[in-house]
Parts: C-alpha cells; sequence; structure tokens
C-alpha cells in the first residue's frame, strides 16, 4: 500500500481509502490510485483486512451431497449458476463445500464460524439436520435452499413441491390414468415428502380410493428411478402411468418400461420433476414439472447479500412449479 500510495503521489490513507470503495475520494485521485494499482499488480491481504473489519468477504455454498451427484446432476448445476450470478455481483468470494457424508458433515461444521466465512448457503439438506441452527447460532447469517424436516430455519428458500406433485398427478388423472405408480424422491427430505403429498392431494381431489397411487422409494438419481420402476413392475399389476419425483428417475423408469416392452405413453403414460434439460432429449420428450431451479439459486443469495447488509427479509419464500407437456404423456 506504501508503494501504490508513492506512485500516485498521495497519502497512504487516501490510497487505503480507494481500495476499499470509500466514497470519499475525488475522481482524479481515486484514478491516479487505481493506475498505481494496476502498475505494481497490488492485490489487497486478505488475511491482514479480516483483522481490522472483522469480515473475510467469503460466502460458503455447502451441498449435502457426494461429488457425483453435485457435478452430475442437472438441479446442482443449475442451483450453482444463479447462486454463483448473483455473488459474482458483490464483493464476497464463492466456496463450494461438499458435505455427502457424516464425516464430511463433521468437518464442515467445524468450518463454518466467522473464522473463516460471512455467511453461508445450505442446499439438499437431509433431516434430521441442525446445521442451519448450529451455524446460525454462531451469528453467521445462512439462506437454505427446500425446507428442513423438523426444524425452522431462520431463512427458507423453496419450491412449491406439493403443488408440483399435485399437478402431475392430475394431469394424468385428467389423461384418464387410474393406476399410478409415484416413484418418490428421498423421505429424509421435505421436497421428496411434499411431492408424494400433492400426488396423494390429487387423488383426494378426484375422489379416487388412496390405492390408486403405488408408491416406491427412491433418491432423485436416475439409478434409483430403474430400480424402483423395476420393483413396481415385479410386485403387481402393470401401472397405467408413472409419476417420477425427478427427470433423472424418470429417465431410468422410461428405460426399464422399453425393456419391458411396454410403450410411452401408449401403454404408460410418465411425468418427471423438474423440467431439466433431459426432458427434450428423452424419446418420447418427457412431460415434466418445472421448479425455477436457477431462480431459486439467485433468490437465496439476494436474502444472504440481504442479511449480512444487516436487513431482516422473509423468513419463508416459496417460488411457484407449473407443468410442462411433452410427448410422455
Amino acid at each position: 500500500m506504501e508503494e501504490v500510495a508513492r506512485l500516485a503521489g498521495v497519502g497512504r490513507g487516501t490510497a487505503s481509502r480507494v481500495v476499499n470503495g470509500s466514497p470519499h475520494v475525488s475522481a482524479p485521485t481515486r484514478e491516479a490510485v487505481n493506475r498505481a494499482v494496476d502498475e505494481l499488480g497490488y492485490v489487497p491481504n486478505r488475511a491482514a483486512r479480516s483483522l481490522v473489519t472483522r469480515r473475510t468477504d467469503i460466502v460458503a455454498l455447502v451441498v449435502s451431497e457426494t461429488g457425483d451427484r453435485i457435478f452430475g446432476e442437472p438441479y446442482f448445476a443449475a442451483a450453482v449458476r444463479g447462486i454463483g450470478e448473483r455473488i459474482a455481483q458483490s464483493p464476497y468470494q464463492l466456496v463450494l463445500t461438499m458435505a455427502g457424508s457424516q464425516r464430511e458433515r463433521g468437518r464442515v461444521a467445524d468450518y463454518l464460524t466467522d473464522q473463516y466465512v460471512d455467511g453461508v448457503l445450505l442446499l439438499s439438506l437431509h433431516g434430521p439436520e441442525d446445521l442451519p441452527t448450529v451455524v446460525e447460532s454462531r451469528g453467521v447469517p445462512t439462506v437454505c435452499g427446500g425446507r428442513v424436516p423438523g426444524i425452522q430455519p431462520a431463512c427458507v428458500v423453496d419450491v412449491d413441491n406439493r403443488s408440483g406433485g399435485f399437478s402431475a398427478v392430475e394431469h394424468l388423472l385428467a389423461r384418464g390414468r387410474r393406476r399410478i405408480a409415484v416413484l418418490t424422491g428421498p423421505r429424509d427430505m421435505a421436497s421428496g415428502l411434499d411431492r408424494l403429498e400433492g400426488a396423494r392431494d390429487a387423488v383426494a381431489a378426484a375422489g379416487l380410493p388412496a390405492d390408486t397411487l403405488i408408491v416406491e422409494p427412491g433418491d432423485y438419481s436416475e439409478a434409483s428411478g430403474e430400480v424402483a420402476m423395476r420393483q413396481v413392475l415385479l410386485t403387481g399389476p402393470t401401472p397405467d402411468a408413472v409419476f417420477a419425483a425427478s427427470d433423472l428417475m424418470a429417465m431410468g423408469a422410461l428405460r426399464v418400461l422399453r425393456g419391458a416392452g411396454l410403450s410411452v405413453p401408449g401403454d404408460v403414460a410418465v411425468v418427471g420433476f423438474d423440467d431439466s434439460p433431459v426432458c427434450r432429449h428423452t424419446d418420447p420428450g418427457l412431460t415434466s414439472v418445472h421448479q425455477p431451479v436457477e431462480e431459486m439459486g439467485r433468490v437465496m443469495a439476494d436474502l444472504l447479500l440481504a442479511r449480512l447488509a444487516g436487513e431482516h427479509p422473509p423468513a419463508q419464500t416459496v417460488l411457484p412449479t407449473r407443468l410442462v407437456e411433452r410427448g410422455s404423456t
């Protein structure tokens, strides 16, 4: 900083104010300091700055999944893209942390203190999970992507999963389907529970018996969709429709149905959830419930930035879903 000030012909305090973004500096002085910064290749010492400001300028995104899920599934790519877009426009740096095992979650929990991060974004939480409560108790603002079973975090952004499940099954019923297999998401995630409850709501609203639905568990992965679909075909009469709790699960189900000699949508209609890019590449194209994942990421980041600025955003924000029809129904 001394060298920057000397080259710019100003005092060290003035140079420091320019580098730290203070508005109380004249335009010519600011220009001179910025030229000196560029010429010398000056980079602020974050460790030294944090000792003075008590801030790290770091936001952590913690995803409670394994690396192969995070980097292999469209949902996470869209969420990270939305979050990254907003954080890139702020003074903060984004750090991605994976916590796919109990050991990793313990290590991450130790890291999430005000010594290392200013704020935390939590995504894909499985219950029971007390990480949001623990981090908040340390004075570190958090925003959760999705409800967390059993607790009420300080700030949550979610999509209307229950309404999405309702619209999927309502659509199948409107097509005359009466034996519907529901391949669920994880039962320890609020999104998985809500999509199943929405499906049940649609059956009840139509005045049909609960056993209209054949429920088989999955975990949102393509492999679990295959396993669940195979189990449905093995254990009872063939369904005339499938509602899969994710597009990847629907892809797995389509593969099993094709292998069993069943046509889609002739014999079995199929609806997925996400409206991810894969829907346009299945044969036939996959009808799916659109959830605005990228927008959810942007809203999560916006709310965390608001909290870091001392604001008090709503405790819960819910984004709408909508059904997108394609050839599979």
